[in-house]
């Protein structure tokens, strides 16, 4: 790690406060973001997020604040760490704030509903042009509760200027969280987003008691057609043979810890969507990011049988087990096929 660096994070669910009290006890001067005065009060004299991350200690330097002015000032590198659905709306209330020289990092995993954009497309929508190529992105296998433990993980940062990423990786690296560099914002952003869809089914099916053969299909498959849907979005589909792709898939669809497993599971159960969500104090984006998703797919043409299905499942109340064989009985394909085939021609010599 470099030097000591001032940090702001916006976010005080799980994942926002494990990466500040992660960059805390790293040394960097680190300030988390509440909405409100008595959310802060809360944060600083508890010094604890009873909430999202309970028996967790605030490091003494981490500060709190409800300022954005307080927040923001000086700051080097501002991390992003909302809900999907929530980053126009928080971008759009820190930006009269922002100083020229501040790295703008986001760590959500989702896509906007209406726009289907990626959050670096939302937040490049709501910033003045000289932050365009002060833009990244963070996504890898992390789950907060074993960051929190100590736990060795590795992440990726991803953004279009390689002095960018370079200058995230240097404050974000710690002994037991290392960080990659990657030019592929789209890949590294659709494969943090789309595996929550699949993550969704994996739960279901672990429910279900299908079986690890049953389940290394559908994540593969998974992977298969959100590598399409990269590819044809202008990723890299080596991209999503990394820890933004794999690598988070097989750790989101692995752990009872991911959210989204967790609404699969449920659902699985027979119960609503509805009283699944109404319980649960952190969102899963993998709802959401399904309705994008599909979008996205017809933008693009891209076929994601998968998605399909769950989309049923989710928004018209089709049983679980009926979109299972409805898969299983889809016509016969090739393994690879559509732009990722051609792809892998253009590789042949």
């Amino acid at each position: 790690m470099g030097e000591s660096r001032r940090i702001a994070v916006v976010g005080t669910g799980s994942w926002g406060t494990t990466l500040a009290v992660m960059l805390a006890k790293a040394g960097h001067d680190t300030i988390l973001w509440a909405r409100t005065p008595q959310e802060a009060e809360t944060l600083r004299s508890s010094r604890e997020n009873k909430r999202f991350v309970p028996d967790v200690i605030l490091p003494d330097n981490l500060g709190v604040t409800a300022s954005l002015e307080e927040a923001l000032g000086s700051c080097e590198m501002l991390l992003l760490v909302v809900p999907a659905q929530r980053m126009r709306e928080n971008v759009q209330r820190v930006q009269p704030f922002l100083e020229r020289q501040t790295i703008i990092l986001s760590a959500a995993k989702g896509l906007e509903i209406d726009s289907a954009l990626r959050m670096s497309e939302v937040i490049a929508e709501e910033l003045p042009s000289e932050f365009q190529e002060r833009i990244c992105v963070l996504s890898g296998p992390n789950l907060s509760r074993e960051i929190l433990e100590g736990l060795p993980t590795g992440t990726v940062i991803a953004s279009r200027s390689e002095d960018v990423a370079e200058f995230a990786q240097d404050i974000v690296m710690v002994p037991r969280f290392r960080v990659y560099t990657h030019d592929d914002v789209i890949g590294v952003e659709l494969g943090g987003a789309l595996k929550n869809i699949i993550a969704l089914g994996a739960g279901a099916a672990d429910e279900l008691g299908y079986g690890e053969n049953a389940k290394a299909i559908f994540m593969t498959r998974g992977l298969a057609e959100t590598t399409r849907l990269g590819v044809a979005a202008g990723a890299n589909p080596l991209t999503f043979a990394g820890l933004a792709g794999i690598g988070d898939l097989v750790c989101t669809c692995a752990s009872k810890d991911s959210r989204n497993h967790y609404v699969g599971v449920e659902l699985a159960r027979g119960r609503s969507l509805e009283d699944v969500e109404r319980e649960m104090t952190m969102v899963a984006e993998g709802v959401n990011t399904t309705k994008a998703a599909v979008k996205l797919a017809e933008r693009y043409g891209v076929e994601m049988p998968i998605t399909e299905q769950i989309y049923q499942v989710l928004f018209e109340a089709k049983d679980v087990q009926q979109a299972v064989r409805d898969m299983m009985l889809r016509g016969p394909k090739r393994e690879f096929e559509g732009p990722v085939e051609d792809w892998l021609k253009r590789l042949q010599v």
